[in-house]
């Protein structure tokens, strides 16, 4: 057998240079995608190492200062309003793209309408991130995650010359590296590459989205251990009786979504209107008010993680929950507009389950004939809930799985997912990160569009209604 147009015994003709080169660079790449998902690994776990000394420090002085009455009180106050204070001005004072959750200026990076941070970021990152979410701020450790090992990838990229267009692989598949050490989830970090970062599908990110979440996962897990996140009991599959109810919870998650998103950007914008004033001076009031909490109450704040995995237990009383649901709403809110590093993906997870295990009781009380666990909503809470704000649904579904290690909710968290997706696009609510990147353009002062050389126009979107459409029907405009 030979090919057609060849005769027997004649070499293959070679391939073409562009073809040679594109080749030669996937090779690349791919390689050094490995060496940026081992460099995310490593400062994600070392982050994870740091916030948890945190915490433990936190706790153990906000126990001394639970003894010392008053006196304790006002050094809890002040301490956690110092710690704020500083993170807050570490990033206004060295890299200004460090603040909050670091991905809406990827996003805007990847489309090259803001330039790449410098290295300084990294540091900033993390010793903000340390302070701001150390002292008990509702803020999640992916975000910086996520920034630091984009910038690792975009640096790599240019200490090796690699022009744009791989470096810009490189960053992408950073990021996605973060996110899987941060949350030791290695397929969710690939495909938020891919569905949220650059929402294409594109042969070089996808090779080395995954090259670099293996990396990074193999890096984190030797240093943290390969035990999931989230530890969940056995879970029963969901009877075709019960999974028209996950339908309306995801429904009901979407509209929960829509007012975070609306309870996040205007709370931002009040925090704004404060530091035009005086700068800092909202994350040193917030600090204070953390600190007031954190002694009459040490376990409502912190990013999260405990409170997720005790709602995943499902033992908390109804009432008890829904009033922590509604405080951690609003506390996760008030914590990011503080423009401290921290980002929204682990407060959202514990919104999620609350939500879910909320609905949950409250269904086995009117459907008692129904066979089902109400920790099973809790799970599916956590995808459906960051769904409803990111408008990622197969990250969301991923990414509750691999936390949880359960995967006999796919079905009905696939279900509940398709209606927190739909509800907020109904309502017509943009994604949090399309808002936020937005925010971030406007403080660069660059155009909401992009000012790369992109292959097709970019159509200009409408502008952001600072309420959802149904609202306007309560008199908010």
């Amino acid at each position: 057998m030979h090919e057609p147009g060849r005769t027997e015994g004649q070499l293959p003709a070679p391939l073409p240079l562009k073809e040679r080169e594109s080749l030669a660079g996937l090779l690349a790449v791919g390689l050094l995608s490995l060496v940026v998902g081992a460099g995310s690994g490593l400062i994600s776990a070392a982050f994870r190492l740091v916030l948890a000394r945190a915490d433990q420090l936190r706790d153990a002085f906000i126990l001394w200062a639970r003894g010392e009455a008053a006196l304790g009180f006002f050094a809890a106050v002040l301490v956690c309003a110092a710690a704020t204070a500083l993170a807050a001005w570490l990033v206004r004072r060295f890299s200004p793209h460090a603040s909050g959750s670091g991905i809406p200026h990827v996003e805007s990076v990847l489309r090259r309408e803001l330039p790449p941070a410098p290295a300084i970021l990294i540091p900033i990152k993390f010793l903000g991130g340390a302070l701001a979410m150390g002292c008990g701020l509702a803020l999640g450790r992916e975000g910086p995650s996520v920034q630091m090992g984009a910038t690792i990838g975009n640096l790599l990229g240019e200490w090796c010359r690699l022009g744009w267009k791989n470096s810009r692989v490189l960053l992408a598949a950073g990021a996605g590296a973060g996110l899987a050490a941060a949350f030791n989830a290695p397929v969710a970090g690939a495909i938020f590459v891919l569905e949220e970062l650059t929402r294409e599908f594109e042969l070089h990110t996808a090779i080395a989205a995954i090259g670099a979440s293996a990396t990074a996962i193999s890096v984190s897990q030797a240093i943290l251990g390969n035990a999931p996140d989230f530890h969940v009991g056995k879970l029963a599959d969901v009877g075709g009786a019960v999974r028209p109810l996950f339908f309306l919870f995801g429904f009901i998650a979407g509209c929960a979504g829509v007012l975070y998103c609306e309870a996040l950007l205007g709370v931002m914008s009040l925090a704004q209107s404060l530091d035009r004033r005086r700068a800092g001076l909202y994350a040193a009031l917030t600090g204070a008010v953390v600190g007031a909490v954190a002694w009459l109450a040490p376990g409502l704040v912190g990013g999260g993680d405990d409170i997720t995995q005790k709602t995943l237990l499902g033992t908390q009383p109804l009432f008890a929950l829904a009033f922590m649901f509604l405080f951690r709403f609003g506390f996760g809110a008030v914590s990011y507009a503080t423009a401290t590093p921290g980002g929204i993906f682990a407060p959202m997870l514990v919104l999620g389950a609350q939500l879910g295990l909320i609905y949950g009781r409250i269904c086995q009380f009117v459907f008692p004939n129904l066979a089902f666990e109400p920790v099973g909503f809790a799970v599916v809470g956590m995808a459906a809930f960051f769904t409803g704000v990111v408008r990622a649904p197969l990250t969301g579904i991923v990414l509750a799985t691999e936390m949880t290690s359960n995967v006999t909710l796919l079905l009905p968290m696939l279900g509940a997912c398709f209606a927190a997706m739909l509800a907020p696009t109904l309502l017509g609510c943009a994604p949090i990160y399309d808002s936020l990147r937005e925010l971030t353009l406007q403080r660069a002062g660059a155009p909401v569009e992009s000012v790369g050389a992109a292959e097709e126009p970019v159509e200009p979107r409408p502008p952001r209604r600072r309420f959802p459409r149904f609202l306007p029907l309560f008199g908010f405009r």
